[in-house]
């Protein structure tokens, strides 16, 4: 039977996540009813290919949030509920004075997986008693609906059991019980660290030095790193530049920065301990961070660019700014860089998800999270 397919794949499936990402295989619901699933189809007027009915049976979707269970598009499985909800979503769409356009959206497209962000997501073609019946299309709110994804649900649940069990080959990253995806880095061209020092006289971009080292963060640097944003928010200053100083080098020498003599002295001296003034015209480091910005420039290098931005940073500024900007510009060099960014940080317990509460009552001055303090007041009466 077709449906075997499903059964298997989602044994493999489970298993996997079971082992490698427990807290995202906790998201995935327990299976739905034979009578909710049969009302769904009576609602929407259509008839679910039965692979849809068996992975239902299977799994009632999983609930929004960071820890969901998505496929590799991104998109969220849905329940019984969200397929009705977003499905009706879709046909209430304005598709112009012809109602319905088959690269758009069709009345028997049932939408099963969800972007989130936006309505784009996965769908299932339910017109009975034609060839597509059952395949998988993906739709994009701007361009519409296109197929080719797989030619049944029960294809594409074994196509991701195999992605799964291929492991980080095939683009996937697991942290804290997680499953992330997260395409490898591309492979970048060597640079040659034989350059000269230019001269302070040369014409060169220059290095914007407008922060300084007791200069708020907003909050929302911080969420956008999950749990350990969390846990760099609620961690002394201290340790969390001995973090932003391990992460900067571990920058340089994605980057192969750290090669330039003036780069690895001056990392060298921050781990020294000694303090590095505000640099003048002359000084080595300034000029040959901005000699990396004119070279990336030239050879539209951003991610180079944006390291020699950073090492800046690290030097002269806030260790919590730093901290979160060399994390999110390594994410480009290499896909371990939330492990190592949570080694950096001590390797500490990690928080829970933050929310809204752990915002408002977070009381770090290095942090403005104001806006969620007022929010939780107000809140609270």
């Amino acid at each position: 039977m077709a449906t075997d397919l499903v059964h298997a794949s989602w044994n493999r499936i489970d298993a996997w996540l079971r082992e490698h990402a427990p807290r995202t295989f906790a998201t995935l619901r327990p299976p739905a009813g034979d009578e909710e699933i049969a009302a769904a189809q009576e609602e929407l007027g259509v008839t679910f290919p039965p692979d849809l009915v068996a992975s239902l049976l299977r799994h009632d979707g999983a609930p929004e949030g960071p820890e969901a269970f998505r496929f590799d598009t991104g998109d969220r499985l849905l329940g019984v509920s969200g397929i009705l909800a977003d499905t009706r979503f879709l046909r209430g769409i304005d598709q112009g004075p012809d109602g319905e356009t088959e690269d758009y959206w069709l009345h028997d497209y049932v939408k099963f997986a969800s972007y989130d962000v936006t309505s784009d997501g996965l769908l299932l073609d339910c017109r009975t008693g034609r060839d597509s019946f059952g395949a998988i299309g993906r739709f994009f709110d701007e361009t519409g609906t296109g197929f080719g994804q797989a030619d049944s649900l029960g294809g594409h649940l074994a196509e991701l059991a195999d992605t799964l069990e291929r492991g980080r080959d095939a683009g996937l990253v697991t942290f804290n019980g997680r499953l992330i995806w997260e395409g490898p880095p591309p492979a970048r061209p060597e640079w040659s660290a034989d350059d000269p020092l230019p001269s302070p006289d040369e014409q060169l971009p220059e290095l914007d030095l407008s922060y300084g080292p007791t200069d708020l963060l907003h909050v929302s640097r911080l969420d956008g790193h999950e749990e350990l944003g969390a846990l760099i928010a609620v961690l002394p200053y201290e340790r969390v530049a001995e973090a932003a100083r391990k992460q900067v080098r571990r920058l340089a020498v994605d980057s192969g920065l750290n090669d330039y003599p003036e780069v690895a002295a001056a990392l060298d001296a921050w781990e020294r301990g000694t303090a590095r003034p505000r640099p003048d015209r002359a000084d080595p480091l300034a000029l040959r961070l901005r000699a990396v910005l004119a070279r990336a420039d030239a050879v539209r290098d951003h991610t180079r660019r944006w390291a020699a931005e950073k090492i800046a940073l690290g030097i002269w500024g806030s260790p919590y700014r730093s901290v979160c900007e060399s994390a999110e510009i390594r994410s480009h060099f290499t896909s371990d860089w939330r492990a190592d960014l949570h080694e950096d940080l001590g390797g500490l317990p990690l928080p829970p998800m933050p929310d809204d509460r752990f915002w408002g009552t977070l009381n770090n001055p290095a942090v403005d999270s104001s806006w969620y303090a007022a929010q939780y007041a107000q809140d609270q009466g």
